[in-house]
C-alpha cells in the first residue's frame, strides 16, 4: 500500500465534523509513525481497514451485512490485504467476499468517510483500534447473495438505518449520505 497516496488521499477529505477531522489526524499519524499500519497482527494503537457503503441502484438505501463476530449491521468491510493495490480495491474486495455484488460504480474519487473505533480482544487478539477508511459505491443491482463470513446482509432504507442495531459510526455516515442527496 502506497503510504504517501493514503496520506494523500485522507488529506483530501473534507471533515464533516472535529471528530472526522480528529480521525484523519490520527490516521496520518498512524501512517507515519507506525512499522506495519496495514498488518493485522499490528495492534497499537490499531492498523487500517477498508469498508463500504454501497448505495442501492435507486440510491434509497443502503446495504449492510450482519457482523458475525460484532454482531450488529455494519457496511461491508474488512482488513486491507497484500494484494490489494489500495484502499478503494480492499472494500471493492470485501463487498464482494460478503455480499458477491460486483461492478460497483465508485460514487466520487476519493473516501467518502473515515472513522476510528475500537474492536474488543477476541480470539487471542487484544483490543485495538481499526483505522477504517470508507468508500461509497452504487450498486448495479439489488441482488446479492450473503456470504459466509457474514449471518446475513440486506438493503434497508437510509431512512430506516436507526432501527437496525448498528452503531454510531455508521449512524455519522449515513447521515452524511442523507445530507449528500
Amino acid at each position: 500500500m502506497d503510504r504517501p497516496a493514503l496520506t494523500a488521499l485522507l488529506r483530501r477529505l473534507p471533515p464533516a465534523d472535529a471528530q472526522e477531522a480528529g480521525f484523519i489526524t490520527r490516521m496520518v499519524s498512524l501512517l507515519e509513525q507506525a512499522e506495519a499500519p496495514f498488518s493485522r497482527a499490528h495492534f497499537t494503537p490499531g492498523h487500517f481497514t477498508a469498508s463500504a457503503f454501497v448505495l442501492s441502484p435507486e440510491a434509497d438505501a443502503v446495504l449492510l451485512i450482519h457482523h458475525k463476530k460484532l454482531n450488529r449491521w455494519l457496511q461491508p468491510g474488512g482488513h486491507v490485504e497484500v494484494e490489494d493495490a489500495d484502499a478503494m480495491s480492499a472494500a471493492r474486495r470485501e463487498v464482494l467476499e460478503e455480499t458477491g455484488l460486483d461492478g460497483l460504480t465508485a460514487l466520487g474519487d476519493g473516501l467518502f468517510d473515515c472513522d476510528i473505533h475500537v474492536i474488543p480482544a477476541m480470539k487471542g487478539d487484544p483490543a485495538h483500534e481499526h483505522h477504517d477508511l470508507r468508500f461509497l459505491f452504487q450498486a448495479p443491482t439489488r441482488d446479492f447473495v450473503a456470504g459466509d463470513e457474514v449471518h446475513g446482509a440486506r438493503w434497508v432504507r437510509l431512512e430506516d438505518v436507526n432501527a437496525v442495531e448498528s452503531d454510531a459510526s455508521v449512524m455519522r455516515a449515513v447521515e452524511k449520505l442523507i445530507r449528500l442527496r
